[in-house]
């Protein structure tokens, strides 16, 4: 689970009924719920989790920026921050406190900052500070990631890829969070007959885990430009074999979307040699995790892009898929925005408001069209800008579309 930019760790919760889900042809309908967006509601609680390396540093703008944003739209929030990863291994000896579980899940939405430190790199699993974010997952029973990796005008230049080749990309890709090889047992370190040391991990996946990824994933694919690819091995794992047989089995249930599939080493070409044939992937947890970073470099950095994990009931994760970066931490060289973008996401999936959302995302995109820039995104010609400076921009951008819009 790496991420080549900054140490890893990462991962659009749906108001009511996932947003994606109002035009339906199937007879048994599935839900994402969220129990913050309740009719007429307009305060809210926030779990914040700014965590290890830049995390402070990035949640802490995106907090103001959620206030600003929200304010101008009459919607209030209650801010709460606990400790989670190499933080909370240094306050209280674990890397998820049950204190912090108990307060993600009364809150109406969550908003992660990154985990993990070269400081905790030689602990045991157990009390790694990665081992924290797999066990948030679980216990706010999220299995649906959505990461999108969108080319923005005012960035195609800072692609690694081609102008031809970047221009215009837009993708989503929904990763199954909570299954396969990253939790399956049994799993292990032993010593086998011979005396040699062997470690083992187990892919497997039950029908009705495929199944309701698959449905967020052709919802998804509905409600943006109709094509889903979903991205396996079924040539040679059992799993594989099962997840194509189940996703191709609902296909009928869509049919206004269409599906394709791939094997993994060939959509990891694919992403690099011709993005733009891809709209919605849909893929298992640890090809996911790969193909979702792959996808952010398109972009031209990883301190772009957002992500959501999603559950059945109860608050949404929101998160940046960059990791905590403890090379720059405190240095005021991090990139907010994907954090920004992620408070975005929370606003609009999370808690149905869009219109707040709506700013947000204006507010980014008027940053960068006024050439700021960090630097990971930098480029001549525009203006080089640290963590705070970028964040104060974005808060401008905010008071200034406002301005705009009453007008």
């Amino acid at each position: 689970m790496a991420a080549a930019l900054q140490k890893n760790i990462r991962p659009v919760k749906f108001p009511v009924t996932f947003r994606a889900l109002t035009k339906r042809s199937s007879p048994a309908p599935f839900r994402v719920r969220c129990a913050a967006a309740s009719p007429g509601k307009k305060s809210y609680n926030i779990t914040l989790l700014p965590g290890d390396g830049i995390g402070p540093e990035v949640v802490s703008i995106a907090k103001n920026v959620l206030h600003q944003a929200g304010s101008l739209e009459g919607v209030e929030f209650s801010f709460r921050e606990m400790p989670v990863g190499g933080a909370a291994l240094d306050l209280v000896g674990v890397p998820l406190p049950e204190e912090t579980v108990s307060a993600a899940k009364e809150s109406d939405a969550v908003l992660l900052g990154a985990i993990g430190g070269y400081k905790w790199d030689m602990n045991d699993k157990h009390m790694k500070p990665e081992t924290g974010l797999l066990q948030l997952r679980a216990a706010l029973k999220v299995f649906a990631n959505l990461r999108p990796a969108t080319v923005l005008p005012q960035l195609v230049d800072a692609s690694t890829l081609k102008r031809e080749v970047a221009e215009g990309v837009d993708l989503m890709v929904v990763r199954e969070l909570t299954g396969g090889i990253y939790f399956g047992v049994p799993r292990g370190i032993k010593t086998n007959e011979n005396g040699d040391e062997v470690g083992f991990n187990t892919e497997v996946y039950a029908a009705h885990e495929i199944d309701r990824i698959a449905r967020v994933a052709f919802e998804t694919a509905r409600k943006r430009r109709g094509k889903l690819c979903s991205v396996d091995k079924a040539n040679v794992l059992e799993a594989s074999i099962l997840w194509r047989r189940r996703v191709t089995a609902l296909a009928s249930e869509y049919p206004d979307v269409e599906l394709s599939h791939m094997y993994v080493d060939n959509a990891a070409m694919q992403l690099v040699r011709d993005p733009k044939q891809f709209d919605t992937i849909v893929t298992n947890n640890i090809f996911g995790d790969i193909l979702s970073d792959e996808a952010s470099m398109i972009t031209g950095s990883i301190g772009m892009l957002p992500s959501a994990s999603l559950s059945d009931s109860g608050p949404g994760l929101f998160e940046p898929i960059h990791g905590s970066a403890p090379d720059i931490a405190g240095q005021d060289k991090a990139n907010p925005l994907a954090t920004i973008l992620s408070a975005a996401m929370l606003l609009k999936y999370g808690l149905g408001e869009e219109k707040a959302a709506k700013r947000i995302e204006d507010a980014v995109l008027g940053a960068l069209n006024k050439g700021f820039r960090t630097g990971d995104i930098y480029s001549a010609g525009t203006k080089l800008v640290g963590c705070k400076e970028m964040g104060e921009e974005v808060l401008k951008s905010v008071v200034d579309s406002h301005v705009h819009t009453s007008v």
